[in-house]
């Protein structure tokens, strides 16, 4: 079975250390269960003189038992229903200081996450979208934020479709990509990217950090204002964090605001002043540990200051905290703001002439088409009604790759399916049954396939969620090939092979024969079969994907359905749990692995996989 019994023997041994440095116990597993685990692995140092011996050992119990039938309960030793293990974790690499540590940490946070196989990979992101030749001066970076606010345009308006229209506009609220796009382009934070992708100052002037890290002293520009001219006040930025952080305003973003120490009354460790010297504004900012990435997150939306007044000023802000964001006219600080809402079709965003950088915003009016409907977008910009489309139809990819208004753009991102455990599917199977039956699904689907003829613009096949090419936070790269790293770039290595060949199909045959399952000539017994829903958004590359996937389960008798709606009604369903397999695509919000990883705790706003 390759290499696949090595691996995961492997990763029985990363969880021992997981398990030792979380500072939890083990999973324990009552006598008799169908979950029992024999006699524990002993590792061995690396480059001790048994070394060899044992990894010889391994390689001969992975042979024979691949052959005899593996006990698979102890490799599938993660429950993703007793998850404190996984949340202590997560919480020891927000405190560490040590960056090697913290890295190695992550390593194990996610192998003990990809050990539950509720997370299928697919494949890794990047974005295309067409751009009329006469448009310049638009840029997008790491994280799928599309900035217009210094797009230069034949006429003084830009028209842009850039898919589903979000809920609202509440910076820190907003989720959605769609809903982020609008965010950086109409509020301004401390930092922001340039078209490099690298994050500078913004509305900072000037930064001093303390020697050990922890201490960040940040000067604001002079004469900052609002929209309606008002001045901007660093007790603003004061406001919107404590607001987003606060678990009642129901921000996806909350958990960014962690690493933030905290006063003895749970307010954030943050507080606005004035430099004696040059009497400009401050804020200083108190951290719980170093954070090598901490600019990169005061350039995201959820840290954009936002107005106490105005969000308070309507009258169900503590009901519905985004409310102040949903018509025409609210106050931003940001290059545009809104001046027309047509529910359902467009806005329309009109230059803000008190931006501290108005003098750079050369495009008067921005107008946001907002359509799902690959195929409506494509044709109104042939005809000449878009200069901008980021939802390109996929049968016309091939066509238009080579074009020089098509582009392509790399972004820290994955395509996965995730699975409910606790859906009905997995009722009556051990933990280490469903972990199991949710690994098979994983071998079964062609990765390469869905590159090649679906996605289309040189992807790569997924094996973690990470994605490839995100930062260590120690100056190099996460997925490097590390000697006792699980999931490394190589797709041809790892904790799955993630390219579909008949070995692949011949172990998830074995890996559902544990779980229960009978087979007949390949394919599942009609005495045990297995049938289940899988929930997406309709939009064209998703339904694409989701066929893919119908057809790779099929192969060997998986009955799947496809349940395909819009978008606001797909997300509602997710965040409810209504569903046994859904359509995930995570865009990092920053280049670090832990932006990830801490949405699998068990208190994240996203943590949508258990009904």
């Amino acid at each position: 079975m390759k290499k696949f019994t090595e691996v995961f023997m492997a990763l029985i041994l990363s969880l021992g250390i997981l398990i030792g440095c979380a500072g939890v116990n083990p999973i324990e597993i009552p006598p008799g269960s169908g979950d029992q685990v024999s006699e524990p692995v002993v590792s061995v140092p690396p480059g001790s003189d048994d070394q060899a011996a044992n990894d010889q050992a391994s390689n001969h119990q992975a042979a024979d038992g691949a052959s005899a039938g593996t006990d698979y309960s102890e490799i599938f030793m993660v429950d993703p229903r007793d998850w404190g293990a996984y949340d202590s974790l997560i919480a020891e690499i927000r405190a560490t200081d040590d960056p090697a540590q913290r890295e190695a940490l992550m390593h194990q946070a996610e192998d003990m996450l990809m050990n539950t196989g509720m997370l299928l990979p697919v494949c890794y992101h990047n974005d295309v979208y067409l751009q009329k030749n006469y448009v310049s001066g638009i840029y997008s970076n790491l994280t799928g934020c599309k900035f217009f606010l210094f797009a230069r345009t034949d006429g003084d308006t830009l028209r842009v479709q850039i898919g589903g229209e979000p809920d609202g506009l509440d910076p820190s609220l907003n989720s959605s990509p769609e809903g982020i796009c609008l965010s950086v382009n109409s509020f301004a934070g401390l930092y922001t990217f340039d078209e490099e992708g690298s994050v500078i100052p913004d509305l900072a002037a000037d930064e001093q950090v303390s020697g050990d890290g922890m201490t960040y002293t940040i000067t604001l520009l002079p004469d900052l204002k609002w929209s309606d001219g008002s001045k901007l006040k660093a007790d603003d930025f004061i406001y919107a964090w404590n607001r987003a952080a606060d678990p009642a305003t129901g921000s996806d973003f909350a958990c960014q605001f962690d690493m933030v120490a905290r006063n003895e009354d749970g307010s954030l460790k943050a507080e606005a002043g004035e430099d004696e010297e040059t009497q400009m504004q401050t804020l200083i900012i108190e951290l719980t540990a170093p954070c090598a990435y901490f600019n990169e997150l005061l350039a995201s939306p959820a840290w954009f200051p936002v107005r106490q007044s105005e969000v308070e000023d309507n009258p169900d802000w503590e009901t519905n905290p985004g409310a102040w964001a949903q018509e025409t006219g609210f106050i931003t600080n940001g290059a545009y703001t809104l001046s027309e809402w047509i529910p359902g079709e467009s806005m329309t965003y009109v230059k803000n002439p008190d931006y501290h950088r108005a003098d750079e915003v050369e495009t008067e009016t921005l107008q946001f088409l907002f359509s799902e409907d690959a195929a409506s977008a494509y044709a109104a910009y042939r005809e000449g009604r878009l200069d901008f489309i980021d939802t390109v139809p996929v049968e016309e990819i091939r066509a238009l790759r080579d074009k020089e208004e098509f582009k392509t753009v790399n972004q820290l991102g994955t395509y996965y399916a995730g699975f409910n455990v606790d859906s009905p599917l997995f009722e009556g199977k051990t933990a280490a049954q469903a972990s199991a039956m949710r690994r098979a699904f994983a071998l079964l689907v062609d990765r390469d396939y869905i590159c090649r003829y679906i996605v289309q613009t040189g992807q790569k096949p997924a094996n973690s969620l990470i994605p490839s090419g995100m930062a260590d936070g120690r100056g190099g790269v996460f997925k490097a090939n590390d000697a006792d790293y699980l999931f490394p770039d190589e797709v041809d290595e790892g904790y799955f092979d993630p390219v579909w060949s008949q070995a692949t199909v011949e172990e998830a045959i074995a890996l559902l024969e544990y779980a229960g399952y009978r087979f007949e000539n390949g394919k599942l017994s009609a005495e045990t079969p297995i049938s289940f829903a899988y929930l997406t958004e309709n939009a064209e590359r998703s339904v694409a994907l989701a066929e893919a996937l119908q057809q790779d389960f099929a192969e060997i008798g998986i009955h799947m359905t496809i349940s395909s709606m819009e978008e606001d009604a797909f997300l509602s369903q997710r965040r409810e749990g209504n569903y046994d397999m859904v359509f995930g695509c995570r865009l990092a919000d920053i280049n670090d692995p832990l932006d990830m990883l801490e949405l699998w705790t068990t208190d994240s706003g996203q943590l949508y996989f258990f009904s």
